[in-house]
């Protein structure tokens, strides 16, 4: 509106609670501000509930959407911005490791994602089904971390945090969208931070799949681009959660399990929601695991 905030309608209202006001208010508290200034939450009675129908944040000018500009990146082969991205996300879980609540014990991990991967093989259809049947051993066997009871601490997530859901704007880099996963009902908001690495992790790598795709990169300059900002993010992510004395927070053991768990839920998600995205999981799958050679 006018280019000073930006008005988000939920369609239908939301009965409260709704994760994104309490998140708002905290990362406020928590003096986080690479996010969009929050200014209002808008809601009406409704019998005995009362109902969240819009969320209102600053406007951040020149911003531009994560498949974008990192699609622009990843063509050009350039890693610089993924420091960036990476001291971002520890200082998001920096500040959400604060939020006052109780992470509820003995959450089913392993069981989750063996739900996600027995989904994914029974809806993947054609050529890509046949294979990941060929391979479900080997991401049942990657899994496999997940089986032991977490002892790393659990924090609240983002939920979705993806590349598309950090924009790139005027005075740099802000992360959009705490309303958790459009995709998956009952999620536990509370998480090994992990669990949102992973997710960043892997939309890097999908990412390189549509520079493939709709930019003409070479798979081979894709594959290594997308390994590349990986890691830089990934140092960057630890570097910095060791500056603040906070480097126990993230697990290095689960990241690998939950990419599998992700590249799961993104064949579902394109088996039920939008089939012509398969191409992108499918593509960072076929990468990862290289048919055997006789």
């Amino acid at each position: 509106m006018g280019e000073q905030v930006v008005v988000k309608w939920l369609t239908p209202p939301v009965p409260l609670p709704h994760p994104t006001p309490e998140v708002f208010a905290h990362l406020v508290e928590a003096g986080f501000k690479q996010t969009a200034p929050p200014y209002a939450a808008l809601t009406r009675a409704d019998g005995d509930r009362e109902l969240l129908l819009a969320l209102v944040t600053g406007y951040l000018p020149e911003a531009t959407d994560g498949w974008e500009w990192c699609a622009d990146e990843a063509a050009a082969g350039r890693t610089g911005f993924a420091p960036a991205l990476g001291e971002l996300a520890a200082g998001l879980h920096l500040a959400l490791a604060t939020l006052p609540g109780a992470p509820p014990s003995g959450a089913d991990l392993s069981g989750r994602a063996g739900t996600a991967l027995r989904d994914a093989l029974g809806l993947t259809t054609g050529d890509d089904g046949d294979w990941l049947a060929r391979h479900a051993h080997r991401l049942r066997a990657e899994l496999a971390p997940l089986d032991s009871p977490v002892t790393g601490p659990l924090i609240r997530v983002h939920g979705d945090l993806h590349v598309g859901q950090i924009l790139r704007w005027r005075d740099g880099y802000a992360v959009i969208d705490f309303d958790g996963n459009p995709t998956l009902t009952g999620a536990d908001p509370y998480q090994p931070a992990a669990r949102d690495v992973a997710q960043l992790t892997t939309s890097l790598q999908h990412v390189a799949q549509v520079a493939i795709k709709r930019r003409g990169t070479a798979p081979a300059d894709a594959a290594r681009w997308a390994a590349g900002a990986r890691a830089a993010m990934l140092d960057a992510y630890r570097a910095h959660l060791a500056r603040h004395d906070r480097a126990g927070l993230l697990d290095e053991t689960l990241i690998r399990p939950f990419e599998i768990e992700q590249e799961c839920r993104e064949l579902i998600y394109a088996a039920r929601h939008l089939p012509r995205w398969r191409y992108a999981p499918m593509g960072v799958l076929r990468t990862w695991y290289h048919e055997e050679t006789p």
